[in-house]
């Protein structure tokens, strides 16, 4: 270097390997709207005291899912320490990880099979369920159906349950995920699959079901009124807007529902369309009825049953067979009466207001 020239100033980061060191994802704006930007609460154990706030507002946790009317649920099935159990919906694991609480008190041998055809949401569960510490000689998780219940139970070499729960609603972290396709509120493929590898979505399904098919699935999964206006309004819209994307079917259901109904009107509208494509895709009725079909098979002598529904034809499903069974004196007790959450739990958790309870009890042996 000659004499007078200034030497440039050092390198930082010269023989350094150290990483540029990166700042923590936060909210865009103050009340993020997007799945993935609800960092917080996608990690509520990271942020105990945002979940709690967002909790105490009424609000689910995106990601997460609050088992509904786990008190009465405990009271009619009455699990007791050795019993054998059977979840056959486990979705987020909660009723599931109750049930185990109770047939392994005291550490008794019970244990529970939990069933789920959902290939995302079952190993999450799975993991919450090993991590509270049961074992595979606890709980077993079978990616199943639930109408497969008693072929996975032979399959397993388990003779029946004392205890059987079928939770027949949507999880929340099903809704949340624009991805799935069941939200109304944001956008995501019209999908609508509880498995996403089988089956068609519902975009395919609305594609090129025929009218008079379209109208009944809007009667029996959404009891739509005006059932055979909409069904011909889709398929003649279909022809040069087909519907691929959650926005775009939600937002020409509103447009439909006309200039002069109120948006509660307007959405309950979009609401039951995609609750009838959702029945219908998943073909939820026939899973239903071949379920309660083999569930006497399953039950053991004095065995409990509890069911939630959601939707009046499934429980006018449920209610039939349990009548059905009472009658045949498979059964020896099911009230007609539903039960239903409490009016506390309908404020902490809006979406628990639709459900309906019911139970059946197995006859004791001749």
């Amino acid at each position: 270097m000659n004499a007078g020239e200034s030497s440039p100033p050092p390198d930082p980061t010269a023989g350094s390997q150290t990483p540029p060191r990166r700042r923590r994802p936060r909210y865009p704006g103050t009340h993020p709207r997007r799945f993935e930007h609800k960092y917080k609460e996608l990690r509520a154990s990271e942020f105990p005291d945002d979940a709690r706030h967002i909790e105490s507002r009424g609000k689910t946790l995106a990601g997460s899912h609050r088992p509904i009317m786990v008190p009465e649920i405990l009271q009619v099935l009455a699990p007791a320490p050795g019993e054998t159990a059977v979840d056959a919906t486990l979705g987020h694991g909660g009723h599931a990880l109750e049930l185990l609480r109770a047939v392994t008190a005291g550490g008794a041998p019970g244990r529970l099979l939990g069933l789920d055809v959902d290939p995302i949401e079952r190993p999450r569960a799975e993991a919450r369920i090993r991590a509270a510490g049961h074992d595979e000689t606890r709980f077993v998780s079978v990616g199943s159906n639930h109408a497969g219940m008693a072929a996975v139970l032979a399959r397993l070499g388990w003779d029946g349950a004392d205890v059987v729960l079928a939770d027949l609603g949507v999880s929340s972290m099903q809704i949340d995920d624009p991805s799935r396709g069941f939200s109304i509120k944001f956008d995501g493929p019209l999908d609508l699959r509880m498995n996403p590898t089988r089956g068609v979505p519902a975009a395919d399904w609305l594609a090129g079901v025929n009218e008079r098919r379209l109208e009944q699935a809007l009667i029996d999964g959404a009891d739509e009124p005006r059932a055979g206006d909409l069904a011909r309004a889709i398929a003649a819209a279909r022809v040069s807007r087909p519907f691929r994307r959650t926005l775009e079917l939600a937002s020409w259901l509103r447009e439909w529902s006309g200039p002069h109904a109120s948006r509660d009107a307007a959405d309950g509208l979009v609401r039951r369309v995609f609750q009838a494509l959702r029945i219908a895709v998943n073909d939820e009725y026939s899973s239903l009825a071949t379920w309660l079909r083999l569930l006497p098979s399953v039950l053991r002598p004095n065995g409990r049953v509890a069911v939630l529904t959601f939707h009046s034809g499934e429980d006018r499903l449920v209610k039939q067979a349990f009548k059905e069974g009472l009658r045949t004196r498979v059964y020896d007790e099911a009230p007609d009466e539903v039960l239903r959450p409490s009016a506390e739990e309908r404020r902490a958790n809006p979406r628990s207001a639709s459900a309906k309870l019911r139970w059946a009890r197995r006859a004791p042996a001749p």
